[in-house]
């Protein structure tokens, strides 16, 4: 029996060693660095850093160090009854829980991340009132997403991301809130290649890397623009007439 339990062993050492030859499997067990991106879908700043920052590490193999989290909720509130208000009106609590419909929907980060950051560059273009054009775009079948919506599913979703976004610390003060390994980069978010740069400890560090963390500011700087908390309605540049 004792022998049995050591080349069972062995067998599994032997295993595991094998498996870390492949940088994708090692970069997984455990080194990767947290990247959480707090949002509201019709912030232009938000949709900005999806679709011209964020979408960026799919192609520069920077997504191969990175856990990323999407919370679709940004500066909306929770009213006593339950019912949630968005900073940019009825549309974008609409998009918050479409968005946090596919993410439930299709957990594989490539498929959700397609499909958001086909929105929001509708977003972008002012025409997300033809964000159902992004199930054909993205080639997914527009059921699941829409019955979560319509069946009530969504509403408990939108809950989650509320309770997770209101638990910050430090609290968020505007949207794009994006934090890297548990520290929030306020303004300086679009440098945010950088800080998961300089936060990754494992092997195989991606070549884009070798040239971001060069990027890394001494101290940070307000120079991006955000949706604070307190202010209400779509910036002058995003408003389009809504039909819901």
């Amino acid at each position: 029996m004792a022998s049995s339990s050591r080349a069972f062993l062995f067998a599994s050492l032997f295993l595991f060693s094998t498996l870390c030859y492949s940088p994708l499997i090692c970069t997984a067990k455990g080194s990767r660095v947290s990247l959480e991106l707090y949002y509201e879908t019709l912030c232009p700043y938000s949709a900005e850093f999806i679709v011209n920052y964020l979408a960026k590490i799919f192609d520069n193999g920077l997504i191969s160090i990175v856990d990323l989290n999407l919370i679709p909720y940004g500066n909306a509130r929770v009213r006593s009854n339950g019912t949630i208000t968005c900073q940019h009106g009825e549309y974008e609590c609409v998009l918050n829980t479409v968005e946090a419909c596919a993410i439930d929907a299709w957990p594989d980060l490539d498929v959700h991340f397609g499909f958001i950051n086909c929105v929001e560059s509708l977003v972008i273009e002012r025409k997300y009132l033809e964000w159902e054009s992004c199930f054909a775009t993205t080639g997914l079948d527009p059921k699941p997403v829409l019955e979560c919506y319509e069946n009530g599913y969504g509403h408990e979703l939108d809950l989650k991301y509320a309770a997770k976004t209101d638990a910050l610390e430090p609290p968020h003060k505007y949207v794009p809130w994006v934090v890297v390994d548990g520290e929030p980069l306020y303004e300086d978010y679009e440098n945010f290649e950088a800080y998961i740069c300089k936060s990754y400890k494992g092997n195989n560090r991606p070549e884009v890397c070798d040239g971001v963390v060069l990027k890394m500011p001494k101290e940070k700087k307000s120079r991006n623009g955000v949706c604070h908390k307190n202010n209400v309605g779509l910036p002058d540049t995003m408003r389009i007439e809504m039909v819901i």
